[in-house]
């Protein structure tokens, strides 16, 4: 798998690589993690937000089938595109290439909150 502005291939053998419990064993976010590259996931890979939104540029063949759940959440994606699909749940079976937007890099580690979660950025202390 390849992630995209980084430009970070990582090959893994998913027959060994432990669930890391984000989103779908082997998805893409469970493989990022996994490998230390950051993918938002405000809602833990639960298919509850589209903070791990990501495009596919190559391999979309080689990724699981897009299911209802994910359908419905990316319909309320920010920049959707007919290359989006959300990290935590479309499983990887082959090569892939997939961009993170920029938009998306470091949103809710930045502050940008989630609607799930609320701001990301702690309250004042007092």
């Amino acid at each position: 798998m390849t992630i995209l502005p980084a430009n970070v291939t990582i090959d893994y053998d998913p027959a060994t690589m432990p669930y890391s419990e984000h989103g779908k064993a082997g998805s893409i976010l469970d493989i990022c993690l996994h490998y230390g590259v950051h993918l938002e996931h405000a809602c833990g890979g639960s298919c509850a937000c589209t903070t791990c939104h990501v495009w596919v540029k190559d391999g979309a063949a080689n990724l699981s089938e897009l299911e209802d759940d994910e359908q419905d959440k990316l319909d309320g994606a920010a920049d959707l595109k007919l290359s989006s699909r959300l990290g935590c749940q479309c499983v990887v079976r082959g090569d892939v290439v997939v961009e993170i937007p920029t938009w998306n890099r470091n949103y809710v580690s930045e502050g940008g909150g989630s609607m799930n979660m609320g701001s990301a950025i702690p309250p004042p202390r007092k």
